[in-house]
């Protein structure tokens, strides 16, 4: 049958000699595969479809969608989004890949809306935000996608509870045994980002490279331990290298 949904394109692979197979995140259907034929030709009207199938991309997509196949077909796509920095800018462009690069290792087959409005929100806010706010995102991304996920981090810094225990998902009176653990400013600006209710708020968020290296590897290191395959995101230095 044919649905319209939106959808996220993850990644992108050569099939035959004018085709693609897209690993999509949709609204209706979450991670699906979809063929898409004649994109790769070099008439005018195959380039003009081509440019849809870019990761990072948000589409307004209409399928043929059968629960029984493990590659669904495509019938139209056409921007829902257009970004206007995404691609153009090395930073926002470097952000862009990391997320795509975490969504690869942790998205179901299953729907899921609240997370697909998490991650088309996230790709809108990263276009059209501040330095600021872009900086930051990455760790934003990642303690909401673990809470929505259903495991994110609990409680906050305190005079009683100053050590966030990383491997315990929560704020603690003493430093664990472990060193997957934040403390001081560290842990103060940790639980900083936990408390931000609207995106704006990123932008008066003040880190320095090394403490927003920890933070985001550690929170990274968080979601990784809830998932048997997840394997080295290899975008983490270059993110690293254009925010330091």
């Amino acid at each position: 049958m044919l649905h319209n949904t939106k959808g996220i394109v993850l990644r992108v692979t050569k099939y035959g000699d004018t085709s693609v197979i897209c690993s999509v995140y949709t609204e209706l259907f979450g991670l699906q595969q979809y063929i898409v034929k004649g994109v790769r030709v070099t008439s005018k009207k195959g380039a003009n479809k081509g440019v849809f199938y870019q990761p990072a991309a948000i589409l307004q997509m209409e399928v043929y969608h059968s629960p029984m196949k493990s590659i669904q077909m495509v019938k139209e796509v056409n921007w829902d989004y257009v970004y206007q920095e995404v691609y153009s800018d090395v930073v926002r462009n470097a952000v862009a890949t990391y997320i795509v690069e975490i969504l690869q290792q942790t998205l179901q087959p299953e729907p899921h809306p609240e997370l697909f409005y998490l991650i088309e929100d996230t790709f809108k806010q990263l276009d059209k935000s501040g330095p600021g706010l872009v900086s930051n995102l990455p760790i934003y991304f990642l303690i909401h996608l673990s809470e929505t996920l259903g495991f994110g981090l609990q409680g906050q810094y305190t005079g009683d509870t100053p050590i966030l225990d990383v491997k315990e998902g929560q704020f603690v009176k003493e430093k664990p045994l472990h060193p997957f653990f934040l403390e001081g400013l560290e842990a103060q600006t940790a639980s900083g980002f936990m408390q931000v209710q609207f995106y704006n708020d990123l932008e008066s968020i003040v880190l320095s490279g090394n403490q927003r290296k920890k933070i985001l590897e550690l929170f990274q290191l968080s979601i990784s331990w809830h998932y048997k395959k997840f394997t080295e995101i290899k975008s983490l230095a270059i993110l690293q290298a254009v925010l330091h």
